[in-house]
């Protein structure tokens, strides 16, 4: 009954009517590609994370090189050596979809099957060794000279913790949340299941910050302080044109994060980027649409400074074609 676990489509019901209102106004559907010019289409649909990648001084992310569909495991090695990227690493698609087919590569077996199977183009990237993950939403106006915080979710991960006496699939079922993944968590560890773990002994399941696999989202907009957000602000306007999106970020401690140490960026998401605090699950379905509605309104107002400034607008034609090879991209990363 949470909504949280809801389909997005009927989540935003309420927030489609003021889309089209936006669409209207600003006689644009696709009014948001003009909300970060320096990706493609403002981050909505189809943007390349190792273009973004690209855009974000290298200090503030982890190695990673992009694989191109249909290269040969010896082709893949061999980028991998060069760039000096360790196993364990994640794999993940180039263009993604809320988590789906990302996956922690421990030897070159895994990165063999991994390869065989992606019909994308996918990236490889250094495993982030700090053990915090944060969202932190980003807004900032083109003709401001500072921007702000608008949101920060924590994220806790699938893990779980040994007593000596019960299985990992036991501890899985123990938890209701967890629980929700068995299925998924049972293709990918298999008969490892069955492993008893010591006492006290924890076991991070899915070492990634995304609620649909399982991660619990909590709000953290209280920990926004005048230093954090003079520090992402400046991380921010390194990065060109991005106005809009929200960066998600691996960290040792706040208090390190507030003086730029010790962090690195694990994707930053343009204008499909969602305020995600709103799923914390003490927060109401209410609370969520006038935190989404807040945000869609920021993307707008940005969208059409940015086109006054001569950033164009996507044509209603190219859009439709984006949004179908979406839906293209989105079926062939769900089914992996």
């Amino acid at each position: 009954m949470n909504w949280e676990y809801w389909p997005y489509q009927l989540v935003y019901v309420p927030i489609y009517f003021l889309w089209f209102f936006y669409a209207i106004k600003s006689k644009s559907i696709f009014f948001f590609s003009a909300s970060n010019p320096s990706i493609k289409n403002g981050g909505f649909v189809m943007e390349s994370k190792k273009a973004i990648y690209d855009l974000i001084p290298q200090k503030f992310y982890p190695k990673t090189e992009l694989i191109k569909e249909g290269s040969s495991i010896d082709e893949i090695k061999k980028r991998v050596d060069e760039a000096q990227i360790q196993f364990p690493f994640i794999a993940k698609p180039d263009i993604g979809l809320r988590g789906s087919a990302v996956k922690k590569i421990n030897t070159i077996a895994d990165l063999n099957q991994y390869a065989q199977k992606a019909n994308f183009d996918f990236i490889v990237q250094d495993l982030i060794p700090y053990e915090n993950e944060i969202g932190v939403f980003y807004v900032r106006y083109p003709n401001q000279k500072k921007g702000k915080i608008t949101g920060i979710v924590s994220k806790e991960f699938l893990v779980v913790t040994g007593n000596g006496a019960a299985t990992i699939e036991e501890l899985i079922l123990e938890n209701p949340r967890y629980a929700l993944q068995f299925t998924v968590l049972k293709k990918e560890y298999g008969l490892g299941l069955n492993k008893v773990l010591p006492e006290g002994e924890k076991m991070n399941l899915v070492p990634y910050g995304n609620h649909a696999r399982g991660a619990k989202f909590i709000d953290g907009s209280h920990w926004v302080t005048p230093a954090l957000e003079k520090m992402i602000d400046e991380m921010c306007q390194q990065i060109p044109e991005f106005y809009f999106g929200r960066l998600d970020i691996m960290y040792q401690s706040l208090e390190e994060l507030e003086l730029g140490n010790n962090f690195l960026i694990v994707e930053l998401n343009g204008a499909a980027s969602e305020p995600t605090h709103i799923y914390d699950p003490r927060h109401s379905l209410f609370f969520a649409w006038k935190e989404l509605a807040r945000h869609i309104t920021y993307m707008y107002e940005i969208s059409v400074e940015n086109n006054k400034r001569g950033a164009t607008f996507l044509p209603h034609k190219l859009g439709v074609q984006e949004l179908k090879s979406h839906w293209e991209q989105s079926a062939k990363i769900v089914n992996f």
